[in-house]
């Protein structure tokens, strides 16, 4: 039997390497656009005139048929992704995270362009639906390197993560000319196989310099009850009094935000309180819309040129002079880091005691999307100089 199986790992190993070589001669001798220079941009400064770092994540999913399971697992376990960087500092700074997604399976779609509102990227999630089988890697891979507005700053943490079930290298556009231009731009390609260890992907992860990941899409994400969910949902809704939504969008997007927290709580358990976490987040950023936000940012006036209209202000704000206005977003402000705050001290007891579980089960649970990427995602930021609390 041991001889069967080294034969096996033998056979394994020996296609891994003939496709991570066709992988990187393609890469060479394929069809090989010129790929774009990321545009240098000004970077955002905080209030001590410090660089506030990016990371910036591309999420791309395989819309076929047999991943309602995989689109299943994002749904409910993306905030897990946005609370490992809630303690994440790079030089003493935290980091600004923009999060994009991409579906394919039915051609290649962008779903939404890099984004701070997280809101918009669950609706996106719950919007999506399974249909199609042209699953092809290169593309959606190449799509996403060219059309994103990706940091051009060496120090930013820029990932792709892309998961799937068919051959890494169907498709138009081969996987290597198009992990190329992504290495070009400094984005680091990590491809995740949903079901079973492929060479074709494991290859496309060696071209990448990426993790390869192999996870199980169909596997329902345990869920373990602690002392502190119920606490942490209550505050997650408080929250939401804090938010004082101004100009066009800004009803709609306050709307979305307890739109999203219900489709949260309804499809799993957990899935509201790790979303009631990420809203107690400096990553969870609602500054085109949110005044409190907008003015912490410094992105929003409230006196002076460029001030915001009085129609644009929240119904309960228009009439206020400008001291009161000021004084308003300043109790709202006050009010939501003390709930904040409120969630973090639970959450941290919740980590403890979800620490002590897994030991329980150490070796029990399945790789699914939240536990490849947050590892993953971890690993390479700490390689680019972010440190965890």
């Amino acid at each position: 039997m041991s001889s069967v199986r080294s034969v096996g790992a033998l056979r394994r190993a020996a296609l891994a390497v003939v496709c991570a070589a066709s992988f990187a001669t393609a890469a060479v001798a394929g069809p090989n656009p010129q790929p774009q220079q990321p545009h240098p941009q000004q970077a955002s400064k905080d209030a001590q005139g410090r660089r506030i770092p990016k990371v910036q994540i591309a999420i791309l999913l395989d819309n076929s048929g047999s991943m309602e399971g995989l689109i299943n697992q994002a749904r409910t376990e993306i905030w897990k992704v946005v609370n490992e960087f809630a303690t994440a500092k790079q030089h003493g700074v935290a980091p600004r995270l923009e999060l994009a997604l991409y579906e394919y399976g039915d051609g290649v779609k962008q779903l939404l362009p890099f984004t701070t509102e997280l809101d918009q990227v669950s609706e996106k999630l719950f919007g999506m639906s399974v249909h199609g089988g042209d699953e092809y890697c290169g593309q959606v891979i190449q799509s996403a390197t060219n059309e994103l507005e990706w940091s051009g700053d060496p120090d930013d943490l820029k990932l792709i993560y892309i998961a799937g079930n068919e051959p890494f290298t169907q498709g138009p556009v081969k996987p290597g000319v198009a992990i190329e231009a992504a290495k070009h731009k400094g984005i680091t390609v990590n491809p995740i196989s949903c079901g079973s260890d492929d060479a074709t992907w494991r290859a496309g992860a060696t071209v990448a310099g990426g993790d390869y990941l192999v996870i199980n899409h169909n596997s329902v994400v345990a869920t373990v009850a602690t002392p502190q969910d119920a606490e942490i949902t209550r505050l997650g809704q408080e929250l939401n009094k804090t938010y004082l939504g101004y100009g066009a969008q800004g009803a709609a997007s306050a709307a979305r935000q307890s739109a999203e927290d219900k489709k949260a709580a309804a499809a799993a358990p957990a899935a509201i309180v790790t979303r009631s976490v990420s809203k107690s987040a400096k990553q969870y950023d609602n500054s085109k819309w949110d005044l409190v936000d907008g003015v912490s940012t410094g992105g929003v006036k409230l006196s002076g040129k460029g001030a915001v209209d009085e129609g644009d202000l929240p119904a309960e704000m228009r009439g206020m002079d400008e001291q009161q206005r000021k004084d308003y977003v300043a109790q709202k402000a006050k009010a939501r880091a003390e709930i904040q705050t409120k969630i973090q001290a639970l959450n941290a007891e919740r980590n403890k005691f979800l620490a002590e579980e897994a030991k329980k089960n150490a070796g029990k649970a399945e790789a699914t999307l939240d536990k490849a990427m947050t590892g993953s995602a971890r690993k390479a930021a700490e390689a680019k100089s972010f440190t965890f609390e």
